[in-house]
């Protein structure tokens, strides 16, 4: 099975503040409720630590992480890999009258029981993260 959810969000922000923010491995890795801790492999990749509450997994499972595609300030497209999923992410940002619309489209295909099953219950949450880490990060800005 595959989960396959889309979200926008609409900030009073001009793109480059949205770009800054998208486009970090840092930030997007931050945002995530499930990632315990990552390291950074330059400025497109990453390796995320996920610890997910399901039982086929009892310890933090290593994501390797990188940007495949980069549209500077407009487009930018992660996958992740590991052995229990693989994720992949998409961000579009579009310039609005006044501000920034941000379109972002994920899919998680599990490889493990409950994989998919656990992201299904829990996109809601993790997108409202990542709109509130964003928000956070654009008023300090």
């Amino acid at each position: 099975m595959t989960v396959r959810v889309s979200r926008e969000f609409v900030f009073d922000a001009p793109p480059e503040e949205i770009w800054a923010f998208i486009s970090d491995p840092a930030k997007r890795a931050d945002a995530i409720s499930v990632v315990d801790d990552y390291d950074l492999h330059g400025e497109n990749r990453a390796t995320w630590h996920v610890r997910l509450p399901i039982p086929v997994v009892r310890s933090t499972i290593s994501v390797e992480t990188e940007d495949v595609e980069r549209d500077p300030p407009r487009f930018v497209k992660f996958t992740g890999k590991s052995r229990a999923f693989r994720v992949t992410g998409e961000h579009t940002i579009e310039e609005t009258d006044g501000g920034t619309r941000l379109v972002n489209e994920f899919v998680v295909e599990g490889r493990l029981p409950g994989v998919e099953s656990f992201f299904e219950r829990q996109f809601e949450d993790e997108l409202a993260n990542l709109e509130a880490a964003m928000r956070a990060d654009i008023e300090g800005a």
